[in-house]
């Protein structure tokens, strides 16, 4: 991990294509600004596991529901 040290207002360079400024600080709150393309999402960490977590679960449907899907399908295509 690297750790760097930022003062109100100063950056850090990501690449080419992100920058992040430290925009103001109220106790022990930071508050950063990102710039970066729009084809990279950004997202806090707490709100990236969550995403994680629900894709994972998402793309573990029990086997029945397969099934029934499957069969629904069959029926459709017969028409």
């Amino acid at each position: 991990m690297l750790v760097l040290t930022r003062k109100l207002k100063e950056a850090i360079q990501i690449g080419d294509d992100i920058e992040i400024t430290v925009l103001a600080i109220q106790g022990d709150q930071v508050k950063l600004g990102i710039n970066a393309p729009k084809h990279i999402d950004i997202h806090r960490k707490e709100v990236y596991l969550a995403i994680q977590v629900e894709n994972s679960a998402a793309s573990e449907a029990p086997e029945a529901s397969l099934a029934a899907l499957t069969a629904k399908l069959k029926q459709w295509k017969q028409r």
